[in-house]
């Protein structure tokens, strides 16, 4: 029986459905993404505005994540306050497309009335 279980387990982890599900996977991530890319470069605090709704722990955990996993750029610079802004990398711009028809996906079939036209995920 462990046999069995290890070998389905080794062809799914080998699944691409399974592996951009792992590294995109939580709650947040897709919407830190959109709005990374609606902003081109984008400050920390800057999101933390846009995404309220997000704890801070949580919203740190996601960008370090999304950085380790080469989705988005961490750029650090020394100064006081400290300056950190995020971009897309390569690999993340990649994702835009699949996240774009999310958006349209989900402007045509919400059933509620209000939906941000601007683009914005959270209309901050």
């Amino acid at each position: 029986m462990e046999t069995t279980v290890q070998n389905f387990s080794d062809k799914y982890e080998k699944c691409p459905m399974y592996y951009t599900m792992s590294i995109l996977e939580g709650k947040w991530k897709w919407i830190i993404l959109w709005e990374i890319s609606r902003a081109g470069v984008i400050r920390y605090n800057r999101l933390r505005e846009l995404l309220k709704p997000i704890a801070h722990k949580t919203l740190s955990q996601q960008l370090k994540e999304l950085v380790s996993n080469n989705i988005i750029h961490r750029e650090q610079y020394n100064e006081v306050p400290p300056k950190v802004e995020y971009s897309l990398t390569k690999e993340g711009e990649s994702v835009i497309p699949i996240l774009s028809l999310m958006y349209q996906w989900g402007k045509e079939h919400r059933v509620e009335s209000e939906v941000f036209d601007d683009g914005s995920c959270m209309n901050a």
